[in-house]
């Protein structure tokens, strides 16, 4: 973003109140961006293709916001929204695998307080990033207490405000691979997730749309249908097309390249990682779990475990180290 661009933004959000800010901040960090106007955007885009998600991702955030200041967490880590993305996360979740009623809220009010909790104590006990491993915890918790308690799970949705257009497979696949980091299989919120990401940063878009096009195209790597998984959401339990035509190969390939650009200015590690991040997404899912992010979060600590061991052994070697 230009310097004009942050000047005529500040003016803008210089009548917003703090907390709105930060609130809509922790739902732009979903994909590293500290930007309210992104997380606007953001969640626009959810509730575009679901309301109640939409719903849930303010909410969450804000439970994760509330949680840090009452808790009196790192005050620049709030402000940038650090402690409410996992929450926006969980309570985005929480709505997609439970109808709403009394006790799918009660798990996502509390699911949004741990997870704000547990993204403090990684940040502060474990020497590399988290990212939404705090998010991947929680609803993995949320999700099988929830059908332990009997919540009714969540039924046909009340459909998009936004009709799809009639667009090529191809295209849907792109788009839903970068709204299916929130759920989303619509064309009109990956588009708004894209502009969203970038009005903030051009590059963390373009790194999003590669990632999206190139999950969709490693995805064919399949040797038969049975080597499918079943996922305990119940998203792929269709023909290989249809799964990927659902962006669900994309959605944690681009996640995976936005961080590991962030990591190491260089083409190799985002490509690696999110190549890494379409086996992964099947794997996760043979273990009895939903797949959630976690074959972004997985994806990543290989690349960056990668690049440790590249280091050390470099300098063991007397050659010269790579900085992180």
């Amino acid at each position: 973003m230009s310097t004009l661009d942050r000047h005529a933004l500040s003016r803008y959000s210089a009548a917003v109140p703090a907390p709105v800010l930060e609130v809509l901040r922790g739902i732009g960090q979903v994909f590293f961006q500290e930007n309210a106007l992104t997380g606007a955007c953001f969640a626009l885009g959810i509730a575009l293709s679901s309301p109640p998600m939409a719903v849930g991702a303010v909410i969450g955030s804000a439970i994760g916001w509330a949680t840090a200041r009452v808790l009196r967490f790192d005050p620049a880590g709030v402000s940038a929204g650090s402690f409410g993305f996992n929450s926006a996360l969980v309570g985005i979740a929480t709505l997609f695998f439970f109808r709403p009623g009394a006790l799918s809220v009660v798990l996502l009010a509390v699911g949004c307080v741990v997870a704000a909790w547990v993204t403090r104590v990684v940040r502060r006990s474990v020497p590399f990033p988290t990212y939404t491993g705090p998010f991947i915890v929680t609803t993995w918790a949320v999700f099988f207490l929830g059908k332990a308690m009997g919540v009714e799970p969540a039924g046909p949705g009340y459909g998009p405000l936004v009709p799809n257009l009639a667009v090529g497979a191809g295209l849907e696949a792109i788009f839903h691979g970068i709204g299916q980091v929130m759920f989303q299989a619509s064309l009109w919120t990956g588009i708004l997730f894209l502009v969203g990401i970038a009005l903030n940063d051009r590059g963390h878009a373009g790194w999003v749309l590669v990632a999206s096009i190139l999950g969709m195209l490693v995805a064919g790597y399949h040797v038969d249908a049975a080597m499918r998984a079943l996922d305990p959401e119940q998203l792929v339990e269709r023909d290989q097309f249809e799964t990927i035509r659902l962006g669900l190969f994309g959605y944690n390939a681009t996640l995976a390249a936005v961080a590991l650009s962030l990591w190491r200015r260089s083409l190799i590690p985002p490509l690696l990682g999110l190549l890494l991040s379409v086996p992964l997404t099947e794997f996760i899912p043979r273990l009895g779990l939903p797949a959630l992010t976690a074959p972004f979060v997985l994806a990543t600590w290989i690349v960056l475990a990668l690049g440790w061991l590249d280091a050390r052994v470099l300098r063991g070697s007397g050659g010269p180290a790579t900085e992180a």
